[in-house]
């Protein structure tokens, strides 16, 4: 039960994905461009999920999950180092390529080689990323 709503909640957010633009890396990178030819459509389908996420997070408090277990606890709003420096790296990185994890993963699904090359370096930043984070900060992430 819990595989097949997993799989149905994935299609769904990569549908989403698809039909919003947000595959496109052209249109994420106009909607960054804001001295330039600026898109802002991208900022409608962000504030569209903050909306059912809000409404999502103040259910969850009540609820308990359908396949058990417990809903994760609330993230520290804290801001420090460690947040700041992994934000710019994603901005950075985001805006290079348009593409952040979810709709390079969506995008791998109609091929294409731009989005498995972003998957490829993803995942090597990812294996690297305790490494930067250690010169970086000077202790290990967490």
């Amino acid at each position: 039960m819990r595989d097949r709503l997993a799989l149905m909640a994935g299609g769904l957010f990569g549908a989403g994905l698809h039909i919003s633009g947000m595959t496109d890396t052209a249109k994420v990178q106009g909607f960054l461009d804001i001295f330039g030819a600026w898109d802002p459509t991208l900022a409608f389908v962000m504030g569209g999920a903050i909306l059912p996420m809000a409404l999502a997070w103040r259910l969850s408090r009540t609820r308990r999950p359908l396949t058990g277990g417990t809903f994760p606890a609330k993230a520290d709003p804290a801001l420090d180092r460690q947040l700041i420096v992994g934000a710019i790296m994603f901005g950075m990185g985001w805006g290079l390529a348009g593409l952040c994890p979810g709709p390079a993963l969506a995008s791998i699904s109609y091929g294409g080689w731009g989005g498995m090359a972003f998957l490829v370096a993803m995942i090597t930043g990812m294996a690297l990323a305790p490494l930067v984070s250690t010169r970086l900060l000077g202790r290990v992430r967490t």
